[in-house]
């Protein structure tokens, strides 16, 4: 059986989870840059070889007695340029702060670019007028080819591009323009339009590089995100498993527990259909679980209680809150009506919605029956002893007033013990009584609006006589306030009675109980003080409970049945007030209790 119904639980609804998309950060400009500026000096070194091996070609080509010293010259330059640039890259590779220095190590490169176009630019400007025609095409061609190469060399930084074809192209132009040849004119007029196209394609190329290592750092960005998304995954789905191993586990306990349970367990849908019974159930109705599963949970109520119970179970379904100690008059299959005490539980997923209903119940029409029988026997007994016990206790008391003549004294002592155990049995009977209407919820409560101190004046004369029995005195502590409280007369003497009688006892003779009435704005406390050996700390938290006394052997000795502070506490309380005690200064008790004050009306007020 398996009366286990838990919902469904999303990744969504765990609140404490890293969330699994957050918003792409910007791309770290710095980062970009410095990515540039590692692509451009990683291709420096073909610069550089190929600066050296394009110059040594030229070099040969150009080599003539005439001009030999302005070749090596020349030649000179480019080995310098060389040295410079491969000094730079090494520089660059020992580097440790790549990422923070980048805008330095660019500028050192655009000026080595800038210093390398010159060199080839002197080239242009010296060589091309003092040559040969093929000689010039060669150095044209040349030069032409070292600004198109240099593009894919330099395009991570156009700026850098635009310096080195600059320092090419602008000498070689005017040398061009002032040549005195009108194709040379007019070809140097087109070597700007060859730059800035070259530029732009190097813009281009630059936007391109650019774009791509954003790519790039979203690209890992993404990886990462990826990454940490399986991980959470993996965690989400380990958990997930965990939850599903404990719950399993759960149901079968609970399946085990159901079945194994001395109480009869039932599991209904939300349509009131009975959908599991464990074999406790199936002993208390005599059904087999295929005869109830899927017929109406009113099939096991009594036709009688149907329109009860049919509340009940529309009052759950509204609600969705459990239903506990229900009483229910219940119909076996052989006809047999016996009452249960049900417990009803609904099982509610997360949108409010009721799974199923679990019912645990248990056969009370025995135990009704025995606590009947007992109330009747306890007041029946009571009854019967009350009037023989009233008829002994009247004949000791005229015996012990030598009403019908002088007695031997150690007969009037016999007698007397025999009075006051017989009183003590006639106040236990009282007390039994009283508790037994208490329980049955017959105890009378009529409250009235009267004066606290007329009762509290009645109460002292009506106890004066049994506290000068127990040798004390009975005093109030000022003169009473007049005041008017809502409580029932006859049942607030009860109380005061008790209260006083207690204090009397449990005090040493000679000492004095005092009553006190106190006045606040809504309510009026009637206080009873004794010098008795006050309450121990260990019984305080149930002396308001029945048969409950702080010490037996003076209870016994001074009379009492345990059962006075029940009572006058469920009386005051019915009377919408509160009872309650405190240590008194110099040793003994105050017990108090406080009751709802009258608010006089303005006629009242006015009289």
């Amino acid at each position: 059986m398996d009366f286990v119904n838990t919902p469904q639980r999303s990744l969504h609804d765990d609140p404490n989870r890293a969330p699994l998309a957050r918003e792409r950060p910007q791309p770290d400009p710095r980062r970009i840059l410095a990515d540039r500026v590692e692509q451009l000096y990683d291709q420096l070194w073909i610069a550089i070889l190929g600066a050296f091996v394009v110059g040594g070609i030229a070099t040969f080509e150009l080599w003539e007695p005439e001009y030999r010293a302005l070749v090596l010259f020349w030649w000179g330059l480019v080995s310098l340029m060389t040295v410079a640039s491969a000094w730079l890259l090494l520089s660059y590779r020992r580097s440790r702060n790549k990422l923070a220095e980048a805008d330095q190590w660019l500028r050192w490169l655009g000026l080595s670019a800038l210093a390398i176009g010159s060199v080839w630019g002197f080239a242009g400007a010296v060589f091309f007028p003092s040559h040969t025609d093929e000689q010039q095409v060669f150095l044209a061609f040349l030069l032409a080819g070292v600004v198109t190469g240099a593009i894919p060399l330099f395009s991570g930084s156009w700026p850098v591009y635009a310096l080195f074809a600059a320092s090419i192209l602008a000498p070689f132009s005017y040398v061009l323009a002032t040549f005195g040849n009108r194709m040379f004119t007019e070809l140097a007029l087109l070597v700007p339009v060859f730059y800035l196209v070259n530029v732009a394609i190097a813009y281009r190329l630059t936007n391109v590089f650019t774009r791509g290592y954003r790519l790039r750092y979203a690209y890992s960005e993404l990886t990462d995100d990826y990454r940490n998304l399986n991980q959470r995954l993996n965690e989400r789905l380990l958990e997930l498993q965990e939850a599903s191993r404990q719950v399993e586990e759960s149901g079968r306990k609970l399946a085990l527990f159901a079945d194994r349970a001395p109480i009869a367990v039932m599991e209904i849908g939300a349509d009131g259909r009975i959908q599991q019974i464990n074999p406790a159930a199936e002993l208390l109705f005599g059904y087999a679980p295929s005869e109830l599963i899927g017929r109406p949970i009113e099939t096991l109520v009594a036709a009688a209680a149907q329109p009860e119970f049919s509340q009940r179970w529309q009052t759950l379904l509204e609600q969705h809150s459990p239903l506990l100690a229900q009483l229910i008059q219940n119909v076996r299959r052989d006809g047999l009506e016996v009452v249960c005490e049900w417990t009803v539980t609904p099982l509610v997923n997360h949108d409010g919605r009721i799974l199923s209903v679990v019912a645990q119940g248990r056969d009370m029409s025995s135990q009704l029956e025995a606590e009947r029988m007992k109330k009747e026997f306890t007041s029946t007994l009571s009854h019967e002893l009350r009037t023989p016990l009233t008829s002994i206790i009247g004949s000791l008391q005229l015996v012990n007033s030598g009403a019908i003549g002088g007695v031997d004294a150690q007969v009037l002592e016999l007698t007397e013990i025999a009075e006051r155990n017989g009183q003590r049995l006639l106040d236990l009977i009282n007390d039994l009584l009283d508790l037994e209407k208490i329980r049955a919820g017959k105890f009378d409560i009529t409250v009235e609006v009267l004066s606290i101190d007329d009762v509290l004046r009645e109460a002292l004369v009506l106890n004066q006589g049994f506290t000068e029995h127990h040798k004390v005195r009975l005093n109030a502590t000022a003169s009473l306030p007049s005041a008017r409280v809502h409580a029932d007369r006859k049942r607030l003497l009860q109380v005061l009675t008790n209260l006083i009688s207690n204090a009397a006892k449990f005090s040493p003779a000679g000492a004095t109980v005092e009553v006190g009435l106190e006045e606040t704005d809504e309510r009026i406390r009637v206080s009873v003080h004794d010098r008795g050996p006050g309450i121990p700390e260990d019984f305080r938290a149930k002396i308001f409970t029945r048969f409950s006394q702080a010490d037996a052997t003076a209870a016994w000795q001074k009379g009492g049945t345990g059962l006075g502070l029940a009572i006058c506490k469920h009386l005051v309380e019915r009377m919408n007030g509160r009872i309650d005690f405190q240590d008194r200064a110099g040793g003994g008790s105050t017990f108090w209790i406080e009751l709802p004050k009258h608010a006089l009306s303005q006629t009242e007020k006015e009289n």
